[in-house]
């Protein structure tokens, strides 16, 4: 299958890209810098120069690919509404181009906001509304009964790469910040979470097999606590670790003291069925304790 990518060059990218190609599909990835056309090339990857706010190049991507998977963000969170705004677009514009095609479509999306405080399931809908600008999942799904087959691959927050993984950087840059590593009130609040080499099937196995207007969650722990977490970041910066309450966790956090504050663990038990999928790799308490992960 000729396979077009969005955000190829990027944390995720670089793990679905060459797990495309060991199964035997090509790769085209949508580059927007010469440091993404190098990183391409070197992961064997054909490449064609554009970006989320070129229009023209993601249609023409579209409509020489069989399958297009969608990872492009602009993870600017002083402008989430707007980016949220230009992945809205980006997609409709690729989404127009595969109508009437049944080629498969292949968009992210989060688990983080799905369900709070109880197990979210893949039969969950991403919630709209002001303080969630982004709306992938939605713009996407109106293609569903246009021809598309269109599917969902709902992220945790993703390691695998020392200094990433996912929303825990941010509570790290947080913690170096105020030189303490905070939680909000006990710990207890939980977030999913998965390896980058186990996220990376599931967006294969949705291009290849997944079903129209499905939603598949690339999780591998289903809820870790924020409190141990904030603990690893402590002991690798070498700061104190502090409880604050819930009406501090803005001026600590802030952006992230929604997500900081939340109870999100979610399930990948009918994505695991349904894909014949499994994650194996090692989890994120012990991937985040490995000396020097946050330096």
């Amino acid at each position: 299958m000729r396979v077009f990518v969005t955000g190829a060059a990027g944390f995720i990218g670089s793990g679905v890209v060459p797990e495309l190609i060991r199964a035997g599909h090509t790769v085209t990835g949508l580059a927007r810098s010469d440091a993404n056309v190098e990183t391409l090339s070197r992961m064997g990857a054909s490449v064609l120069r554009g970006s989320l706010e070129d229009l023209d190049s993601l249609k023409r991507g579209a409509a020489e690919a069989d399958g297009v998977i969608h990872l492009a963000f602009i993870h600017d969170f002083a402008k989430f509404a707007e980016n949220g705004q230009i992945d809205k677009r980006a997609i409709e514009a690729m989404g127009e181009t595969l109508s009437g095609t049944n080629k498969p479509l292949v968009v992210t999306s989060g688990v983080g906001l799905l369900a709070p405080g109880r197990l979210s399931t893949e039969e969950d809908v991403a919630r709209l509304g002001e303080a969630i600008p982004r709306v992938s999942e939605h713009a996407a799904f109106a293609f569903a009964n246009r021809g598309v087959r269109v599917s969902a691959v709902c992220l945790p927050q993703v390691h695998g790469e020392p200094g990433k993984a996912g929303f825990v950087g941010y509570l790290a840059q947080a913690a170096g910040q105020h030189r303490v590593s905070a939680y909000v009130g006990d710990g207890s609040n939980r977030w999913a979470a998965a390896h980058r080499a186990d996220v990376a099937p599931v967006y294969r196995l949705a291009l290849e097999k997944g079903a129209a207007g499905a939603r598949y969650h690339a999780v591998g722990d289903e809820g870790v606590r924020l409190r141990d977490i904030a603990e690893i970041i402590g002991r690798q910066l070498n700061v104190p670790v502090v409880s604050i309450p819930p009406e501090k966790a803005p001026e600590h956090f802030g952006f992230m003291a929604l997500f900081a504050s939340g109870d999100a663990p979610s399930s990948s038990a009918l994505t695991q069925q349904r894909l014949g999928w499994k994650p194996t790799n090692i989890g994120l308490i012990a991937d985040i304790s490995r000396p020097g992960y946050f330096s």
